[in-house]
């Protein structure tokens, strides 16, 4: 018997065919602007970066597998600490073309009302056709809307904001978390893995604290990040598969990349998070295991996992970075 097709497995397909037709050389120029427009600063909410398709299909082969990675991760840790839990309905703030919804969907199979907004009409419209490739996203709702401080949600179980924060001034990235917190039974919020990144994630976190919430991961609690501010910031890795094309796209010749990521996952309701979090590379030593923990006494500690721990040391060998520790049975 075949096994069944993974959602990563399909988006991948959906994604091989996407720059068919259009000529190498305009989509590396198309990833160039984009490149530079996303790092130039605030994105405004009347030009959209992504204007027509060969923009959005560049932007898809360039972006579209990290995002889907990043996000993945951050959600199968919220899962992890609410492993009863589905959404029963899950909007995407600022999907484009729906890597979330398809995270979600590799995270929590089955068929939910979904919705993705964003302001790029092409990109909901590729998002579509790529959509259609999955039967629990063939419903999806794509909906035109300005991720600004006007926005307004419904209430919703799931309201993910992925690589959005990052485009919007401060104002309108307090606003956003306030409307997500306000519609929303859980949260969850992933932006870039550099020092910006995790400010802009420690600000969402403080946001969602104060409208209720308790965080469910990374964190093992809900207190102050121990991480003193200018020291160092709290980001993760995602491994992300590279095709053909995707690496004839990004000009590169490993069949893979890392994705750095940092993000918060909170909830309304009783959460369960891990008693520590690995928060970088375990370092293997001959006969010991060194991993840097944050734990649940909101403190960063170092813990040495020698071979007379008998299996616990298996465990640090096979651990990662993000992971949960002690490991989940």
């Amino acid at each position: 018997m075949n096994a069944p097709v993974t959602p990563t497995e399909v988006l991948r397909g959906s994604l091989a065919g996407l720059l068919d037709g259009l000529p190498p050389k305009q989509a590396a120029q198309a990833v160039d602007r984009l490149i530079a427009s996303y790092r130039g600063g605030a994105t405004p909410t009347d030009a959209p970066i992504l204007r027509d398709r060969a923009d959005v299909a560049a932007y898809a082969a360039y972006r579209m597998p990290a995002t889907y990675e990043a996000v993945r991760s951050a959600l199968e840790a919220f899962a992890d600490a609410v492993p009863e839990w589905t959404p029963a309905g899950h909007t995407d703030v600022g999907g484009g073309t729906g890597a979330a919804t398809w995270a979600a969907a590799a995270t929590w199979p089955g068929s939910r009302p979904v919705t993705v907004l964003d302001w790029a009409e092409p990109a909901l419209a590729l998002g579509r056709e790529i959509a259609a490739a999955h039967p629990d996203l063939r419903e999806t709702r794509w909906q035109r809307a300005r991720i600004d401080a006007s926005l307004t949600l419904d209430p919703v179980d799931l309201v993910t904001v992925s690589y959005v924060l990052n485009e919007l001034p401060a104002p309108g990235r307090a606003a956003l978390v306030d409307a997500a917190a306000a519609a929303a039974r859980a949260v969850v919020i992933v932006e870039p893995g550099t020092p910006d990144g995790y400010a802009r994630v420690i600000e969402a976190r403080d946001r969602l604290i104060a409208a209720g919430f308790r965080i469910a991961a990374p964190c093992p609690h809900s207190a102050a990040c121990p991480i003193a501010p200018g020291t160092d910031w709290c980001h993760f890795s995602a491994r992300v598969s590279r095709s053909s094309l995707h690496r004839q796209v990004k000009g590169g010749s490993l069949p893979y990349e890392d994705e750095k990521f940092s993000y918060v996952a909170a909830a309304r309701f009783p959460v369960a998070p891990a008693p520590a979090r690995v928060v970088r590379r375990p370092q293997i030593r001959k006969g010991q295991v060194l991993l840097d923990l944050c734990e649940s006494g909101e403190r960063l500690d170092r813990t040495t996992v020698t071979k007379r721990h008998g299996d616990l040391y298996k465990a640090a060998r096979d651990a990662d970075w993000g992971d949960p520790w002690p490991p989940l049975d």
